[in-house]
């Protein structure tokens, strides 16, 4: 199994904070919607933060199975329906279900459950407990109901490495393919992290940005950013190795060119200040592609719109592609979406994919104070900038150290 082998993307389905389908999100991304808003999901009173990125207008198309999923689990399911049904691809017809492995991966998994089941031991007691506490928490229980839903019969897991997931799993799913354990694979992440338990904890750390203003919440790149803000949903992609795919007639999206993936050993939460192993990610992603830093057309940066982090990418980003890190348009699409945390490289590889299809570059928008020590082209009209788009490079870095780099080839028979 050491031939390599193209892996191209026939399928995308999303649930986000501007959209719950692929197409919405692209739609939104390309009319600068902000789904920053106040909290609904619980009693923000106490909390340090108001703000976040939430699912709107969301109902599982089951009300029945709803009751026996996490949300976090229907945003994944959705989202791999709308992915296989774009693609095309059913396992057991036109692909032996054994040749399909799913990795969907989620950063925290079932925290909404966690919570409203402690609540309900602490007034009722323990022998109210839901018998299907366990399954619905677990992170792995995503992938593993697309694959009992979809037949998918092949490995079937969940890569956890916060906010880096969707694109670990993403990359991981790409090497499986590329060196010939699997023809195919639904490949994404899923995060629902609207309990008070989980917010509050970020907010505590002074991770997410207290103010209450929607358009100044999420702003990567600024000079005034003072965190994230917290958000939900799913990205789910359809990966198929080329031979496979053009056989059955696919419709061919993209194409999963390169992957790289460090870990700074150096903190539980911040970023090694240096950005030598992020910049290590984005070397082993252009390397194992072949390609050259001048031969990316746009990268859609992990930028959170942390101090630590922005600083931390633009240096990263300098260090690797050097004179050519100017001419290299970036962006960060959290100014619309919030933070997915786990699923945001998953939603942000479907936004590279519609950005190589298009040939437009989404603005990083509500950015309005320039930093001085951010100098790079952060794409910050008002409006997508139009562009022959060619390889587009989505970065994702999580809590623990854990750094991915995925780039996208626009298709090319």
């Amino acid at each position: 199994m050491s031939e390599t082998r193209r892996v191209v993307i026939t399928g995308t389905g999303a649930v986000t904070p501007i959209g719950n389908t692929a197409r919405d999100l692209w739609e939104a991304i390309r009319a600068g919607v902000c789904g920053v808003a106040p909290i609904t999901k619980f009693d923000i009173s106490d909390q340090k933060v108001s703000m976040g990125a939430e699912v709107k207008n969301y109902e599982f198309a089951d009300p029945r199975e709803a009751r026996r999923m996490d949300l976090f689990t229907q945003y994944g399911v959705t989202a791999a329906d709308e992915a296989f049904a774009d693609s095309g691809l059913v396992p057991g017809e036109n692909i032996s279900g054994d040749r399909v492995i799913a990795y969907v991966g989620s950063g925290i998994g079932g925290i909404r459950t966690i919570e409203e089941e402690v609540i309900k031991i602490h007034e009722k007691g323990v022998r109210f407990t839901s018998a299907l506490f366990t399954p619905m928490i677990i992170g792995n229980i995503v992938s593993g109901s697309i694959a009992i839903k979809h037949g998918v019969h092949g490995t079937a897991m969940s890569v956890v490495t916060a906010c880096a997931c969707g694109t670990h799993c993403i990359g991981e799913a790409w090497r499986a393919i590329r060196h010939g354990y699997a023809d195919a694979a639904v490949a994404g992440a899923a995060e629902s992290p609207f309990a008070a338990i989980s917010f509050s904890g970020f907010a505590n750390m002074k991770a997410m940005n207290p103010t209450d203003d929607p358009l100044r919440a999420s702003i990567p790149f600024d000079k005034e950013r003072a965190g994230f803000i917290m958000g939900e949903g799913a990205g789910i992609l359809i990966l198929e190795e080329y031979e496979h795919a053009k056989a059955r007639g696919a419709k061919i999206l993209g194409e999963v060119v390169g992957y790289g993936s460090t870990c700074d050993g150096h903190h539980i939460t911040a970023p090694l200040e240096s950005g030598e192993y992020a910049a290590k990610a984005i070397v082993m992603a252009l390397e194992s592609a072949n390609l050259k830093p001048e031969d990316i057309s746009y990268i859609n940066a992990h930028g959170t719109s942390t101090p630590l982090n922005d600083k931390m990418e633009t240096k990263a980003v300098k260090d690797v592609f050097g004179a050519a890190a100017y001419k290299v348009p970036m962006s960060s699409t959290k100014a619309n979406t919030g933070h997915l945390l786990g699923a945001a490289g998953a939603i942000e590889a479907i936004l590279c994919v519609r950005a190589l299809r298009d040939g437009l570059i989404p603005p990083t928008i509500n950015y309005r104070v320039p930093d001085p020590e951010l100098d790079l082209d952060y794409v910050t009209e008002g409006s997508l900038r139009k562009a022959d788009v060619r390889y587009t490079m989505s970065n994702n870095f999580g809590f623990g150290g854990h750094n991915g780099s995925v780039i996208f080839k626009r298709y090319e028979d």
